[in-house]
């Protein structure tokens, strides 16, 4: 996904042109980053002025969304948490303003591809918070083909990264290039994020003829994404488990799932 520099004169949505008070306090920066062992087992969630501030920082640069990101973690919130609590609820959010008509097409890209360079940057420092014994498994995380944004495909890969699996991630412009990406090389497990109902007939009889002709006739699919959420009963496939957690919650059944299959 394109970097931006942002300059827009409208990059707050109307109805949020003046956040709250403690939105405002939450975004300035304040001194160092507490580091070297300090955790707090008893914190509460991020609450929802908090993710509005990281959403209105994110429109303003990837700096300001920085510091939110920094303010949360002197609270004592670990990455882990940042992500599945902050990040998360915030993309939704931005997803939600961009429905309502309050963000063009164009902000919300910004603002999500923002929220993915913060991810890159903290790539290291989150796989350091856990690590865990490479577990000798390879995964490959596709999008559907030409969906327009992998924010949440780029987390939960930094999610199974972080339990010791080898994750390559795949963001494919068509049918093509997905059923290319499918066979290009061994791989455990396949997980595909389904966002919109696009290309649900295409998927539920591609799935099933991609894995016969794969190089691991024994690999197992996995689908996720918004689609699990609204409508379910409509990836209720046959050749593919649907997972409906969240990114720790999908890490722990597919390693179990996959752990249960072996001899």
């Amino acid at each position: 996904m394109p970097q931006f520099q942002f300059e827009h004169p409208c990059y707050q949505p109307p109805e949020v042109r003046e956040p709250s008070q403690s939105a405002i306090a939450l975004r300035a920066p304040v001194g160092p980053r507490l580091v070297g062992g300090t955790s707090f087992d008893s914190k509460p969630d991020l609450e929802p002025a908090q993710i509005q501030a990281l959403a209105l920082a994110c429109l303003e640069s990837v700096d300001a969304a920085r510091q939110v990101i920094f303010g949360w973690q002197r609270q004592g919130h670990t990455l882990a948490v940042i992500y599945t609590r902050g990040i998360t609820p915030c993309a939704r959010l931005l997803g939600d303003w961009w429905c309502a008509d309050r963000l063009d097409f164009a902000l919300t890209t910004i603002a999500s591809t923002h929220l993915q360079r913060l991810l890159h940057e903290f790539s290291a420092e989150f796989l350091r918070e856990a690590p865990a014994e490479p577990q000798g498994l390879s995964l490959l995380l596709l999008t559907e083909p030409g969906a327009q944004h992998s924010l949440g495909l780029f987390m939960l890969g930094e999610f199974f990264r972080r339990a010791g699996w080898t994750v390559t991630l795949g963001v494919p412009p068509d049918v093509t290039e997905f059923k290319r990406l499918f066979r290009a090389e061994w791989f455990d497990a396949i997980g595909v994020s389904i966002s919109t109902d696009r290309h649900l007939a295409t998927l539920e009889k591609l799935l099933p003829q991609l894995k016969a002709t794969s190089v691991n006739l024994d690999m197992q699919i996995f689908v996720g994404g918004p689609m699990v959420l609204s409508a379910p009963e409509r990836l209720d496939w046959r050749c593919a488990e649907v997972l409906a957690g969240d990114a720790p919650d999908t890490v722990r059944q597919v390693t179990e799932s996959m752990a249960s299959r072996v001899v």
